[in-house]
């Protein structure tokens, strides 16, 4: 979704929307010379999208739980594996297959939080006058230092196991 496209966007969802457009440009020039990754971009990319995900599971979730009197969103668990199944993309080297995952399971995860009635609009609403200070929370969050990319023998199980998890699977380089 494009930042001003949703009506009812909020500071929440502005602030979040631009960062999943700063994430995926980041990838697009990571990968824009077919054959190759440009590491150091794609570090910057791992590094923004756990930083994102940990802005989300360590700050926006708890605070939609703690605004509806304790009780979490509904999407909340499906957010928490698709954020373990994006985590777990991020491990292995960035070869073509996993490239292809990573941008189908954000296709969904992303219309899931940007989308009307989405995690960013129900936490801008519920939020209201808090809206303000949880904002500047999301954006003090900590940058990450990451590790780099490994490919021993349990990476890649522990790849398929969190995506199928989260309902998806590992897909073809040719999608």
């Amino acid at each position: 979704m494009k930042p001003g496209a949703n009506e009812k966007a909020g500071p929440i969802t502005d602030f979040l929307v631009k960062d999943h457009g700063r994430l995926e440009a980041l990838l697009q020039s990571a990968v824009a010379q077919v054959g190759s990754v440009d590491q150091g971009l794609y570090d910057q990319f791992r590094a923004g999208l756990l930083r994102h995900i940990g802005m989300e599971e360590k700050i926006l979730l708890p605070a939609a739980q703690r605004l509806r009197g304790g009780e979490p969103l509904p999407i909340a668990s499906k957010l928490r594996l698709d954020h373990g199944a994006i985590a777990s993309l991020l491990m292995p080297p960035p070869t073509a297959t996993i490239i292809a995952t990573i941008r189908a399971v954000l296709k969904v995860h992303n219309t899931i939080e940007e989308g009307p009635g989405g995690l960013y609009e129900t936490c801008d609403e519920l939020a209201s006058s808090e809206a303000a200070q949880l904002l500047a929370k999301l954006q003090a969050a900590p940058e990450l230092a990451v590790l780099p990319c490994s490919d021993g023998p349990a990476v890649m199980p522990a790849v398929q196991r969190a995506l199928e998890r989260a309902g998806y699977q590992l897909l073809d380089d040719k999608v």
